[in-house]
């Protein structure tokens, strides 16, 4: 997948499925094609492998592919907006880099290791809709949960993993309220836990599942002015998410997924309307909220039977 600051490439073995449209620096476009990924060699930038490169990726459930030949990569200190509608991938291509779906074909890169080896330095922020907010733990004790891919879930956290869970809610101002169950929290305090979760292993890319869906205008901005200060820090990100306005104003890079990667580069680069109506299929609906642009369906069919849901 060609690298769009850098125009640099990697040579590619073809597959069955059209490869991405990929916007240049120049304003032009190419169109990629997948890699083999029996090829483990990762491409590097100045001596330097990128922060994620995710090559020749199938994956899907019950035999229904929900990802289909995805090819990019993500810089050092990026922001990725991933976006696409409802069962286009999302959930699924970030559950593929973590090992949760085990890819059909190819694989994901993390620091030019495979993924797999990589979960250590991976801090991943699910969907609102995964987590139980009525299991009675404390806020202290979500922070907690993010040691364990360090110490494994059988063995006991000591000091250091609780002062790294402290540090990870006071960077994100929730440390006054480690004591809390995390059913008392508002909608914009959960996700400010679950993103102390994915620091507190001090993790060097942040996989964030649709973070700011429904909150207000003010509450994401200070989640993403968050965010954006940890890219600022050196750290790397990948979000989903429907809003059209924070890939604009928050991300470097802009991935329109729909089972296959349709596009991508800078925002203002590739969200034009014929990208967008690809993604989202003919019935893109634009919905502007405070002062705001959200993608959604206008009309979607039912999902198929065998397969499994997935956002």
């Amino acid at each position: 997948m060609q690298d769009t600051s850098q125009n640099n490439s990697i040579e590619t073995e073809s597959h069955e499925s059209d490869g991405p449209r990929v916007a240049l620096a120049n304003g032009d476009h190419i169109e990629t094609a997948c890699q083999d990924s029996s090829d483990t060699s990762v491409s590097s930038q100045e001596g330097r492998a990128p922060a994620l490169e995710v090559r020749g990726l199938w994956a899907g459930y019950n035999r229904h592919p929900a990802l289909e030949d995805i090819n990019f990569q993500v810089a050092r200190g990026e922001i990725v907006g991933v976006i696409g509608p409802n069962g286009s991938g999302k959930s699924t291509l970030m559950k593929a880099i973590l090992g949760l779906v085990k890819p059909w074909r190819g694989g994901a890169f993390v620091m030019g290791q495979p993924a797999a080896t990589q979960r250590r330095i991976v801090g991943y922020m699910p969907q609102m809709e995964d987590v139980d907010w009525d299991f009675p733990v404390t806020v202290r004790d979500v922070a907690l949960m993010g040691r364990y891919s360090g110490r494994g879930l059988l063995r006991r956290t000591n000091k250091v993993d609780r002062d790294a869970a402290d540090a990870a809610l006071s960077r994100v101002e929730m440390h006054g309220l480690r004591e809390r169950l995390i059913g008392e929290l508002s909608g914009g305090q959960r996700r400010r836990v679950l993103l102390a979760r994915a620091l507190a292993n001090d993790p060097a890319l942040l996989l964030l599942d649709e973070p700011v869906a429904g909150l207000d205008a003010t509450a994401q901005h200070n989640f993403l002015d968050t965010v954006d200060e940890l890219r600022q820090e050196g750290k790397t990100v990948v979000l989903s998410t429907h809003d059209l306005s924070c890939v604009s104003e928050w991300c470097g890079q802009a991935a329109c997924l729909n089972r296959t990667l349709i596009a991508y580069g800078p925002p203002n680069e590739i969200l034009d309307e014929r990208v967008l109506s690809e993604t989202f299929g003919s019935h893109l609906l634009l919905v502007h909220t405070d002062g705001r642009a959200y993608a959604y369906q206008h009309h979607r069919h039912e999902p198929d039977p065998d397969s499994e849901a997935e956002e």
